[in-house]
């Protein structure tokens, strides 16, 4: 399996308005083209940007065929979204990773 992460640091004045994009439309676009089994959405803490965020999504892929197939498909449309509503506000690099092992609790309440 493959993650696919996404690291944007953006301006702290539309934090909040990006966090609500990116929850209730952004990332379930790009879930909805199948292309993902699941995604993680981060906030790095203690950070040395005073006047930024830093933020990361974590998209699970089954393969390289299914991230080859997001990005030749779906990434352009959906990235030029992002930048036309917070462009000049951010800045992003995105790499790839394989998942060599994993051991996750379902139940964080254990």
């Amino acid at each position: 399996m493959l993650i696919y992460n996404v690291t944007i640091t953006l301006d702290t004045d539309i934090e909040q308005d990006w966090r609500n994009w990116m929850t209730e439309t952004h990332i379930p676009d790009v879930m909805m083209t199948g292309m993902f089994i699941s995604y993680r959405f981060n906030r790095l803490l203690n950070h040395e940007h005073t006047d930024a965020e830093i933020y990361t999504v974590q998209y699970l892929a089954k393969d390289m065929d299914h991230l080859q197939r997001y990005l030749e498909e779906f990434a352009a449309p959906l990235q030029k979204e992002h930048k036309e509503r917070y462009d000049g506000k951010y800045a992003v690099f995105r790499t790839v990773m394989e998942l060599v092992d994993h051991n996750e609790k379902i139940n964080l309440t254990q």
